[in-house]
């Protein structure tokens, strides 16, 4: 149905004469909810509005609907009107409607598949077929993403008893399996005398465990506070910050793939922000940005991330994105790399990543408004084209050396050096070469 008996919610812009409803003269809307701090439901089955006789029987011979509208009704078509919102005489003028145009993506679960898409889609094509849209679909890309599931525990519980029986024994015992809120658990151990404290069911709990510990079992289920799995990221943030939390959450997968939230893996991403946190500094936490000309490797590093950055941005790759971020900062750590020329772009890059770090990073760096107020940076493809190539050099089809030659080098200027390099003479014995094979910029091939 389309009724709802409560208050919050569209009412039904109808007037009801003897019992038949009629449609509102257009000059009479918007009917607006009229305030009231009784929300009560009216004990006769129907909702908070039949309260309030005044607004319902606001005339001798007619009377409003005491039922709102569900959310669906303004959900369905509320994007149309951010297209236009102070239009006070239309939802929508034609030519924001025009500019604007459908929504580019739409992100949401796969349960509004048959709810808010399906309603999205009806008023979509009906404002198409009277005239208003020159568009029938309301979106030009839907993505469903996936859940965050739980990593749940159990303890088990010895039949008739309260006696708990550690994982590994539970064969030898008739027991059940019962979910134990994961923060009493560090892994699959859990501390047994916090279990006692958990609940006063379980106070004089006794525990048979394996070699002295009390191991849980676990599955992957759904996120409910039912299974004692929900953790709540304000203690993720307050250990390691909002930004690790943000990261981790991208990190863990594909972003229409359902994944398991598993914290093993959130000191890795926490290590990254340190690691990147000082390329800015020096081993004494002292500020050691140089205005230094980058080398071609470093801008050949910078240039190839910013590359992979903005291809999975758009391609909504977040997770492999974290990823590029991370080996960029090895690269650079290993380059000793702290030069403004290639921190500062990078610094945009990774701010709708990690927006804290960024924005402190981009004011140490003499910046006085936000990063996000910046440019996202352009890749140059002069530094993602390799210049040379290290050869294997390869005799009687065993690689034997590896010699680094400019791409365009001719190959009789490559077979020269090579035959005349320490490493060939040495595995050659002085042989004459029967043939020289060079497939330019892949090996070369000696065949004594």
């Amino acid at each position: 149905g389309w009724s709802r008996q409560r208050y919050w919610g569209e009412p039904f812009p109808v007037v009801f004469r003897d019992d038949m409803p009629y449609p509102m003269d257009e000059n009479e809307l918007p009917l607006e909810l009229p305030d009231t701090d009784n929300f009560k439901p009216s004990g006769n089955g129907e909702g908070p509005l039949a309260n309030l006789k005044d607004w319902i029987n606001f005339s001798e011979n007619a009377k409003r609907d005491s039922n709102t509208m569900p959310t669906h009704a303004g959900a369905a078509w509320y994007f149309l009107r951010y297209m236009d919102p102070h239009n006070e005489k239309e939802f929508a003028g034609k030519t924001a409607l025009d500019y604007w145009n459908q929504v580019d993506v739409y992100i949401g679960g796969s349960e509004h598949a048959v709810a808010h898409l399906l309603y999205s889609r009806l008023w979509t094509k009906i404002l198409h077929d009277l005239g208003y849209l020159n568009f029938d679909e309301p979106f030009k890309k839907l993505i469903n993403q996936g859940k965050i599931t739980g990593d749940s525990r159990f303890v088990y519980r010895v039949r008739g008893t309260n006696k708990f029986v550690s994982a590994g024994l539970k064969d030898n015992y008739e027991s059940d399996p019962l979910h134990v809120a994961i923060s009493i658990v560090d892994g699959y151990e859990l501390d047994t005398e916090a279990f006692k404290k958990w609940k006063p069911d379980f106070s004089s709990a006794e525990f048979i465990l394996e070699d002295g510990k009390y191991i849980c079992g676990s599955a992957v289920e759904k996120m409910s506070k039912a299974f004692y799995n929900v953790v709540n990221p304000d203690i993720i943030v307050e250990s390691y910050g909002a930004d690790t939390l943000r990261l981790y959450e991208m990190f863990l997968g594909p972003l229409e793939a359902s994944k398991p939230w598993i914290t093993s893996g959130i000191d890795g991403v926490y290590k990254f922000l340190r690691r990147f946190w000082n390329l800015f500094h020096d081993n004494q936490g002292n500020w050691n940005v140089t205005d230094a000309e980058p080398t071609r490797e470093e801008m050949k590093v910078l240039h190839s991330t910013i590359k992979k950055v903005e291809q999975d941005i758009n391609n909504f790759s977040f997770n492999t994105s974290v990823s590029a971020f991370m080996i960029c900062a090895n690269e650079f750590s290993s380059l000793k790399c702290n030069k403004r020329a290639v921190l500062e772009p990078l610094t945009i890059a990774l701010s709708s990543f990690a927006p804290h770090i960024a924005e402190e990073l981009w004011e140490k760096l003499g910046h006085t408004e936000t990063v996000f107020n910046a440019s996202f940076p352009k890749f140059d493809e002069q530094y993602l084209t390799e210049s040379s190539f290290e050869y294997p050099i390869s005799i009687n089809g065993k690689v034997r050396a590896k010699m680094n030659f400019a791409l365009d080098m001719p190959k009789e200027d490559i077979e020269k050096l090579v035959l005349a390099s320490e490493a060939v003479l040495k595995w050659s014995e002085g042989k004459a070469p029967k043939k020289v094979i060079i497939v330019q910029g892949k090996i070369v091939n000696i065949v004594l």
